[in-house]
């Protein structure tokens, strides 16, 4: 396994740590929260160097082109989840944001397996706006959780752009489909 799969897989197993930390939250355990904010920047931070190292060393693999999604899927939907269910924080995310970022990602899976179903091999490559929408999902969160009262700000762009990439994603599902359909309609 290389370094690029290692740091995947911390973000992964880092995930049941953060969820813990604000499921146990409390106004009286207040510690939890910043416990919380470590792992999740602790894992924002391995996103990035993850990708990087891969690309660095070129050492990118199949392993990691599910193992790095898996983790930012992992931990944002948890984070997600876990900050609009916390009732006891203020700010916390409405449950609009919650259904578009799911929604967005339930789509690109299921757009993936039948991409995968009718190809029998897929290629993930990640795209700008997906970028944009992990950095501001990301933003969205940390500001959740130091209860900035400037949250709502950052979970609108993270709104807008989770729906820019998901269409993205979307068109290049059927771009990919069509394309298939089209050479077998030449042939």
């Amino acid at each position: 396994m290389n370094i690029a799969n290692k740091i995947s897989t911390f973000r992964i197993l880092s995930v049941p740590f953060f969820i813990a930390s604000l499921v146990y939250y409390s106004p009286q355990r207040s510690y939890l929260r910043f416990i919380a904010l470590g792992i999740f920047i602790l894992a924002a931070f391995s996103d990035a160097a993850d990708g990087y190292m891969a690309r660095k060393s070129k050492q990118q693999s199949k392993a990691g082109l599910i193992l790095d999604p898996l983790g930012d899927k992992l931990l944002l939907m948890s984070a997600f989840i876990c900050l609009y269910a916390n009732t006891t924080l203020s700010p916390r995310f409405p449950l609009w944001v919650i259904l578009v970022v799911i929604s967005r990602d339930v789509i690109i899976i299921l757009g993936a397996v039948v991409v995968y179903i009718v190809k029998q091999n897929i290629n993930i490559i990640p795209s700008y706006w997906g970028k944009f929408s992990t950095t501001f999902q990301m933003l969205a969160v940390i500001s959740v959780l130091l209860q900035l009262k400037c949250s709502p700000f950052f979970w609108w762009l993270a709104a807008v752009f989770t729906v820019i990439s998901g269409a993205v994603y979307v068109n290049r599902g059927f771009i990919i489909l069509y394309a298939l359909d089209n050479s077998r309609n030449n042939h």
